[in-house]
């Protein structure tokens, strides 16, 4: 199964210059990183409201490049029923992410200038 939903990404990878395309992935790297790093800090430390918050705009980022899977684990992190450990969740976020990663990469290196 795809992490990238390829209306999306694939969309996006089609329709932008490569580099612009490229730029967004980059960003979306670098953001994914800073939102699992403050969504470990925020279980180590027993902040709820900022694991939370964080995970809420890892949906919003996920969700905006088409990184379907992702974006469906951000937001059963945000859901305060949620009984998944913080652990566990941050791993499968990181499992999910490296494949999204991948998966972007691959289009933003096909993408034709």
């Amino acid at each position: 199964m795809s992490a990238i939903d390829p209306e999306v990404a694939g969309q996006l990878a089609a329709e932008l210059p490569r580099d612009v395309f490229v730029s967004i992935v980059q960003s979306f790297e670098q953001d994914l990183a800073r939102l699992v790093r403050q969504m470990t800090d925020a279980a180590r430390d027993g902040d709820v409201s900022g694991y939370r918050q964080a995970a809420h705009a890892l949906a919003g980022a996920s969700g905006s490049i088409g990184a379907r899977s992702l974006e469906a684990l951000a937001r059963q992190a945000m859901r305060p029923d949620d009984d998944v450990p913080a652990r566990q969740m941050i791993l499968s976020i990181g499992q999910e992410a490296k494949q999204a990663l991948e998966e972007l990469a691959v289009l933003a290196g096909r993408q034709p200038d």
